[in-house]
């Protein structure tokens, strides 16, 4: 009966985490939908230069950067989903937010130096976490957006 109990207690922790993580993950991405409107006059490209035709009159290195962590019920399901093989669904949100919100923060931060666009975009991943002997860390991502902001010569 004792072990009947302790099975229940995990299962409803486990299901507590699955409820709050994935409305916290859903409110998320309704606020990035919502910044990313914001922000869609800022345009973003990965081509090195701008059109010759263009006059700017400044260009500046612009960043976003975000660290995003799992739940304790992602690593569960990705690591049951691994036992089998297949796509990890789990960390692809996981990933998805937080590219989004290195661009939405880098994307910011050319609004503020007055810039209409970004060339040169690039985005970096790395992996942080530290893990001691007796157990092993939650996997957590640095997300890094960066790019040149080219403020127009003149103001529309």
């Amino acid at each position: 009966m004792e072990l009947i109990i302790q099975f229940g207690v995990i299962a409803f922790l486990l299901l507590l985490g699955l409820v709050f993580g994935r409305a916290a993950e859903q409110r998320h991405f309704r606020e990035l939908k919502q910044k990313e409107l914001i922000l869609r006059e800022v345009l973003v490209f990965s081509e090195k230069h701008p059109l010759a035709d263009q006059e700017f009159r400044s260009a500046n290195l612009v960043v976003g950067s975000v660290v995003i962590a799992e739940d304790y019920f992602k690593r569960i399901a990705a690591s049951l989903k691994s036992l089998v093989g297949g796509r990890l669904t789990a960390y692809e949100s996981l990933m998805d937010r937080g590219r989004r919100e290195a661009i939405i923060r880098m994307k910011q931060a050319a609004r503020e130096a007055g810039a209409s666009m970004i060339f040169n975009v690039r985005i970096e991943t790395a992996r942080l976490s530290e893990s001691d002997s007796n157990r092993q860390a939650l996997f957590a991502a640095e997300f890094i957006a960066y790019g040149t902001a080219l403020v127009p010569a003149t103001r529309p």
